[in-house]
């Protein structure tokens, strides 16, 4: 495989940098804790870090609300720190992403300061105004829970101007070439100074056009190609990576003709995997991964249990839904937008078996895997603070006065420790796991080390086996032309046993590579399948 493509077999780490490390005693994680930390990465054994918005922002919308698209949030340190930090991340053979906003802006941006206080400003064209709240009735409103219109009056520009999330957050007017312009230039900034990509925010509503839903448009795309294009010729290996939170026929645009993004998420597939597991049934994943069009063979997809955001079930029916929300989110607290605000150890009552069940599906299916900072530790979440922040708490790295997030006073951390129940930083940190061999920690962190240790898993076909008197049962079967391996999962709380038709496979060698120590022929009448209550085994054909 090319070095270009090396997103297909990567495993990333999203790091929201004000929970991760604090470096000068404020009580905020910055860069130089983060710097800190970078031999952390290497010993778990991810390969590319993701961050989370850096730039100046009044931090209405935890940073997605940028201020300055060239600098760094003061909290989080000096563009000196940053360049430090990235120095240091790529000695260790780690690369880093970065989100980058492109839909929109904060309204404290001096373009939108501009805009608003002079109709002859340059900036005025920067956003989308109107002098009627009425255009574009077909796009739907994504905050339904906050915002009422799409349009927000502005009285001192005397326009309503445009906005698809919240009021505070103006979208970019992308039909300005000068708006194209200024974030090319903004990429250039950024890949210049060594980062290796973007995590592009909210790709899907860059355009407006009446008598559409403004979601998708070929305007849109047409840009989009053209960032990769810059990319491409500019700064070859860098990467692109779609956040574009719709049905796969949807997301499949988004990698053009393997000439628009190298990655996307897959998020219908990310609550399909909850609901098979409640449900001990494995179809949902089945038929989501059957709607799943083929992609481009330089694209990946990129697959997640948890982020920094809640929970969407945007792309479930709604009686998927609610009972999604039933089983998983029973206190109205629990709930937020569309979604669940709580973290993947509560979201699974902290069961070690149900936790690594779901990461070995992760890792099998296909996509290159996202873990977000604190789930390899099984931390908890704080329902009780407000939006999103209850899964953005401090990193738990000991049981410490400060967790080992910060010296500084606790009460003058961003956000409370997590100090009650079975998820209190003093029970669930890393130095109680690392000292226990079989920890979450250590479990993510040997299957980390055999996924990369077998490139078919990133970049191999696959085919999903089902058994049709056991729902819980799905095995996953990866191959790339050199080596063979199958994943079997049992998504229930019983026992399964029963005999596994290989016949491709009749004579050939197997060997456990994860949970499984064992070795064998494949026996003519098939394979003898044994799976304890949520159990997973990866075995390698040969």
């Amino acid at each position: 495989m090319s070095e270009s493509y090396w997103y297909k077999n990567a495993i990333f780490y999203e790091v929201y940098i004000r929970a991760f490390a604090d470096g000068n005693g404020d009580g905020h994680g910055d860069f130089i804790g983060l710097t800190q930390r970078l031999d952390y990465f290497q010993e778990l054994g991810v390969d590319c870090l993701w961050l989370l918005p850096m730039y100046p922002s009044p931090l209405k919308d935890d940073g997605y609300d940028i201020a300055d698209y060239y600098n760094i949030h003061p909290d989080y340190g000096t563009l000196e720190d940053f360049k430090v930090f990235l120095r240091e991340a790529h000695a260790r053979g780690l690369r880093v992403i970065a989100d980058l906003v492109i839909n929109h802006t904060s309204d404290q941006h001096p373009w939108f300061q501009a805009a608003r206080s002079d109709r002859n400003s340059p900036y005025r064209d920067y956003y989308v105004w109107s002098d009627t709240d009425q255009k574009y009735q077909g796009t739907r409103i994504i905050f339904l829970d906050t915002e009422r219109s799409n349009w927000a009056w502005d009285e001192q520009a005397g326009q309503y101007y445009w906005h698809r999330f919240y009021s505070h957050q103006p979208d970019l007017n992308y039909d300005n070439p000068a708006v194209q312009e200024e974030m090319l230039n903004v990429m250039r900034f950024w890949l210049e100074m060594g980062l290796d990509g973007f995590r592009v925010d909210a790709v899907p509503y860059l355009f407006e056009r009446e008598g559409t839903n403004c979601e998708n448009l070929p305007e849109t795309h047409a840009y989009l190609k053209r960032m990769r294009h810059f990319v491409e010729e500019n700064f070859p290996g860098a990467i692109l990576l779609a956040e574009a939170n719709q049905w796969p026929w949807d997301l499949r645009p988004y990698f053009g003709e393997g000439d628009e993004f190298h990655l996307a998420f897959h998020f219908p597939l990310m609550p399909r995997l909850y609901l098979a597991l409640a449900k001990e049934d494995a179809t949902p994943i089945v038929n989501i991964l059957a709607q799943t069009p083929p992609i481009p063979d330089n694209c990946q997809w990129c697959t997640f249990l948890r982020n920094h955001d809640e929970l969407t079930l945007e792309m479930v029916t709604p009686e998927e839904r609610e009972f999604l929300w039933n089983y998983y989110a029973p206190h109205p607290r629990m709930r937020l937008n569309l979604g669940i605000r709580r973290r993947l150890a509560p979201l699974l009552d902290g069961d070690i078996r149900k936790i690594t069940l779901l990461h070995s599906l992760l890792f099998s299916l296909p996509g290159s895997p996202v873990l977000y900072y604190g789930d390899e530790i099984g931390m908890g979440d704080n329902i009780w603070l407000p939006d999103r922040n209850g899964v953005r708490t401090p990193m738990q790295w000991d049981a410490g006065l400060g967790a080992g997030f910060s010296t500084a006073p606790p009460e003058r951390f961003y956000a409370p420790l997590i100090q009650e129940g079975p998820f209190d930083y003093r029970r669930v940190n890393l130095a109680a796991q690392k000292a226990d061999p079989d920890s979450l920690w250590h479990t993510l962190r040997r299957m980390i080390a055999v996924r990369k240790a077998h490139p078919t898993l990133g970049q191999g076909d696959y085919r999903l086996i089902q058994w049709e008197t056991l729902p819980s049962f799905l095995g996953v079967l990866r191959q790339n032309g050199k080596e063979t391996i199958l994943a079997l999962h049992n998504l229930s709380g019983r026992p399964l046993a029963f005999t596994l038709p290989l016949s491709d496979f009749q004579g050939w060698h197997w060997e456990g590579v994860l949970n499984e120590s064992g070795s064998g022929q494949v026996p003519v009448t098939g394979f003898p399948v044994c799976l304890e209550p949520y159990q997973y085994r990866w075995l390698k054909l040969g």
